[in-house]
């Protein structure tokens, strides 16, 4: 089975425990990457219950951003934004977007509001809901619950901090990132697998991207290379100074940060705090790039042995680098596209939905099968 069919397989069967039977669907390989699927027409979907927006044949879902989409520069929450609309329009569902002034997704209905407006706390959804909606789901904090009984959630993409109230009808982006909340809902991020260049031949240096900050620890990878001597590129915001075989290209996205990734000889992801998901540890693996991270947040139930390599200490990943080139770029990219794609992404919120309208409860996450219990 190739890859592009094993996602098939995979989609079908989350839809089917979903409450939903997929009858009819093609996928069409693209021309770049590992069984990479560009076009998938859309399933037809039988369900027991009959509301506005939720028929025999797919779902209408409206989805809120406070941004302007698609975001130019990096942007991670809106990128995870606009694979959902276009995995949900992939997989047969309406979409309604309702966000900032300018946005134009062709994939979704657009409802522009002002930002300043979007922002507001007192914001009243149920004028902006489109009455035929099963389902609105936010992808910013909401204190309040959107009048006139509409099913609701929201995604919660940041931290809280301590001490802070979990926002109602809240899903997570990963097992870790909802444990420590003390809830069991997430679903994890996904992109398109088209956004990404997948490289089996690498260059010779290792690759930082992210904010260089001390949370970030992104002075081990600079400690790493000066240990080893191996050449390191570090890319993202804040401008310091080095030297030798170090070298910072400042904040890069679209070509420029694909070629990056795809050429890396690996991908280092230190992190000194708990990421609710590393959005960079599947892009590194999009790329067919082995990712060496930290046991922390939620790294454990993204890589394997296979596509990367976890540790507790400076001194561990130093070793580690050593042998990290040796994963396959391929397993990398056919890992990512089997758990992190904007399709599985979506089909996995079609679940929470159907969950919230018939049962007005989220259902808990479904984690990979390798991650931490």
């Amino acid at each position: 089975m190739t890859a592009s069919l094993q996602v098939l397989a995979e989609v079908e069967d989350r839809l089917r425990r979903a409450g939903a039977v997929a009858l009819m669907g093609q996928l069409q390989d693209g021309e770049r990457g590992v069984g990479h699927v560009t076009k998938l027409v859309p399933f037809q979907l039988f369900s027991q219950r009959k509301r506005p927006g939720y028929t025999l044949r797919a779902m209408h879902i409206a989805v809120a951003s406070h941004h302007r989409l698609p975001v130019k520069g990096y942007g991670g929450t809106e990128r995870i934004v606009v694979a959902l609309v276009r995995g949900l329009a992939a997989l047969g569902h309406r979409v309604t977007l309702i966000a900032a002034t300018g946005t134009k997704l062709p994939e979704a209905s657009v409802v522009e509001v002002p930002p300043k407006r979007l922002r507001d706390p007192a914001l009243d959804f149920s004028a902006l809901f489109p009455r035929d909606a099963a389902v609105l789901h936010t992808h910013f904090p909401v204190r309040k619950l959107p009048a006139g009984g509409i099913p609701f959630l929201q995604t919660l993409y940041g931290n809280l901090k301590r001490g802070e109230a979990v926002p109602p009808n809240t899903v997570f982006l990963s097992g870790n990132h909802a444990a420590r909340n003390g809830r069991d809902a997430f679903v994890y991020a996904g992109l398109d697998p088209a956004e990404f260049v997948f490289r089996e031949r690498k260059d010779d240096y290792d690759f930082f991207i992210g904010r260089l900050h001390s949370a970030k620890g992104y002075h081990w990878a600079v400690e790493g290379a000066k240990r080893t001597g191996r050449r390191l590129i570090l890319a993202g915001g804040w401008r310091p100074s080095f030297t030798g075989k170090i070298k910072y290209v400042g904040e890069v996205d679209g070509k420029e940060k694909a070629e990056l990734l795809a050429s890396a000889r690996c991908l280092w992801m230190p992190a000194l705090c708990d990421e609710p998901f590393g959005l960079t540890s599947i892009e590194a693996l999009f790329s067919g790039t082995p990712v060496l991270g930290t046991r922390r947040g939620a790294l454990p139930e993204v890589l394997t042995p296979e596509v990367g390599a976890l540790c507790d200490t400076l001194d561990d990943m130093i070793e580690a680098s050593h042998t990290i080139h040796t994963r396959s770029p391929a397993a990398c990219r056919a890992h990512a596209e089997r758990y992190f794609t904007h399709l599985v992404m979506a089909a996995a919120y079609v679940r929470v939905y159907r969950s919230l309208c018939d049962t007005g409860a989220l259902p808990p996450g479904q984690p990979t099968p390798y991650a931490p219990r």
